[in-house]
């Protein structure tokens, strides 16, 4: 029996959705949404409504319907850690990401997305690999001052659908080997991976800076902004968020455009284009000591992993640890699904949230 599912990916300025038939794309969509769009309805949990329409009429431009759907899976958000895998979505669910204790973000909405399709469907609604799972090991989470703990935050999502691809070109599987995953794309986060569980990572705000982002920066420098640059909170967290790494330095977060200014003798885009390569070497290096060195994989992905110029410098700084393996983009939709799949057949249990509350 073949299963069809519908995968539902909502981010802050786009929806989109997916749907497979087993392991079969039948198509996928990109939704883009202006912000006035967006505002018009006020707090994110008003946008449920509006995104899900979007959705259905997607299935419909593309001749799928809701009454052949097996299960719908979205992507899981901001809930108190969960470990990785399949969550059922359930009324314990739902009242969770509408209460305080959930930090508001666009990915809440996979979740209600789902139910809403599922549920007059009669069929089951996931999320999987939600961003918040947690599997670091205790002695991660210390940092040097006692009041802060370091909380898992990566590309769970994308990072482990890539570990699982780099597993099985090599003949194996994600549950008895070790990687280190790099995601460099507008975010940069990289994960040590020891048999299928994530047990330490860089975030995006404590490692190389990215296309946009400015990654680590010594303190005392911030502190230094929040106090003398006359920049509010907001303006600074714009700055560090959207207004640094390459875009800051360059005035543009576009590889394509770097590297043609590099191809034309622009000495300084080079000079910044192999810092960013460099930093991320620097934090892959970073995810071996906690897997021991002993790495199977070292596995690029993300839009970054497209641009052969970054690719090659990686390699070189980074080959000997472990081989190389490349995948260009993200691979959401498709881990969303083959996890929703791999539930329905019984091939993973499915979590529930109550287990954690």
């Amino acid at each position: 029996m073949k299963y069809t599912i519908l995968a539902v990916n909502p981010g802050s300025t786009s929806t989109r959705a997916a749907v497979y038939r087993d392991t079969a794309l039948l198509f996928e969509e990109e939704m883009k949404h202006r912000a006035d769009e967006l505002a018009r309805w006020g707090c994110l949990e008003n946008q449920a409504d509006y995104r899900k329409g979007l959705v259905l009429q997607s299935m419909k431009n593309h001749g799928v319907f809701p009454g052949e759907l097996d299960a719908v899976v979205g992507r899981g958000g901001m809930l108190p850690p969960v470990k990785s895998g399949g969550y059922a979505v359930n009324e314990a669910m739902l009242q969770l990401l509408r209460s305080h204790r959930v930090k508001p973000h666009a990915s809440n909405l996979g979740a209600v997305i789902a139910h809403d399709i599922a549920q007059p469907l009669g069929i089951p609604a996931y999320i999987y690999d939600a961003v918040a799972s947690d599997e670091m090991c205790d002695v991660a989470r210390i940092t040097g001052i006692p009041e802060i703990s370091r909380q898992s935050f990566c590309h769970v999502l994308n990072s482990k659908a890539t570990a699982r691809k780099a597993a099985a070109q090599m003949g194996s599987t994600y549950q008895v080997m070790n990687f280190i995953v790099a995601h460099i794309g507008g975010g940069i986060s990289i994960s040590a991976h020891e048999k299928g569980r994530i047990i330490d990572m860089i975030t995006d705000d404590a490692g190389p800076f990215s296309p946009e982002r400015a990654g680590s920066v010594p303190l005392g420098y911030i502190i230094d902004m929040c106090f003398h640059s006359g920049m509010n909170q907001d303006e600074l967290v714009k700055k560090l968020k959207q207004n640094s790494g390459l875009k800051g330095h360059l005035g543009t977060n576009d590889g394509l455009e770097i590297e043609r200014r590099i191809a034309e003798g622009d000495e300084k885009a080079r000079r910044i284009y192999e810092a960013q390569a460099y930093q991320i070497a620097k934090g892959i290096g970073e995810m071996a000591p906690p897997l021991f060195g002993k790495v199977d994989a070292v596995i690029l992905t993300g839009g970054l992993a497209r641009s052969e110029y970054i690719t090659k410098h990686l390699v070189q700084r980074v080959g000997y640890l472990a081989p190389v393996k490349i995948f260009p983009g993200e691979y959401e939709m498709e881990a969303l699904a083959m996890g929703a799949l791999r539930i329905i057949r019984g091939e993973e249990s499915v979590s529930y949230i109550e287990d954690i509350l």
